[in-house]
């Protein structure tokens, strides 16, 4: 999964940054509103973390114009801002979810991962395909009932797969999910993950659409 952080924080950015990517996310940070601007016309992400007290550009304005051009990328909103009309008016701005600082960063990742279930119309702490079961909030997968390791980018591939089951996603898109700026890309790297998860998790459930992408197929209700 991909976020965009936008805190002009450079302590509390860095911090926070390195404490998503080590949850599994790729993580892009900016530390102005129309920076942060820049990279949502230029990039596709998953969530976005927004800081209000922006230089340039503020968050609220930013909040006002996303979804003024239709992005409907989930928004947490993480201020120092903490009276009832300073949340009021970042709900109302757009924002789908709000968190005062200071924060503990692990009810920041469980407030990100209800975010990617909602926006994939999920109700459950996990998702099922067949024998096999993910569980955002603790990075665990299981087949068959039981346990598989993956590798961080592994899970981060699987994620994305099955919250998006049926819908092809081309390598490219694939690599945003797991890369944020700065972090080298192999030429391959999407095939070796995807190799390895057909080891671990059976041959057939990806499928690859040569020359456009991969795909877990909706399971087969009529049987």
């Amino acid at each position: 999964m991909r976020i965009l952080l936008v805190e002009d924080d450079a302590l509390l950015g860095d911090g926070v940054r390195a404490g998503l990517k080590q949850a599994g996310f790729a993580v892009d940070w900016t530390q102005d509103g129309l920076a942060a601007k820049l990279a949502l016309e230029t990039e596709a992400y998953d969530l976005i973390v927004l800081d209000l007290g922006l230089p340039k550009l503020s968050g609220t304005e930013l909040l006002k114009w996303l979804r003024s051009s239709h992005f409907k990328v989930p928004v947490l909103v993480l201020t120092a801002r903490d009276t009832v009309s300073d949340r009021v008016s970042g709900l109302n701005a757009g924002a789908d979810d709000y968190l005062i600082k200071p924060f503990d960063l692990d009810e920041l990742i469980a407030r990100l991962n209800a975010l990617l279930r909602r926006s994939a119309g999920l109700v459950t702490m996990t998702i099922q395909h067949s024998d096999i079961v993910l569980t955002p909030s603790t990075h665990h997968v299981s087949k068959d009932g039981q346990t598989i390791e993956l590798s961080a980018r592994e899970f981060t591939l699987l994620h994305e797969l099955l919250l998006h089951v049926g819908r092809v996603q081309s390598r490219e898109q694939l690599e945003q999910h797991l890369y944020g700026w700065g972090e080298e890309v192999e030429s391959n790297s999407v095939e070796v993950h995807i190799h390895h998860l057909r080891k671990k998790l059976g041959s057939e459930l990806i499928r690859t659409l040569r020359g456009v992408g991969y795909v877990i197929d909706k399971e087969d209700t009529s049987r």
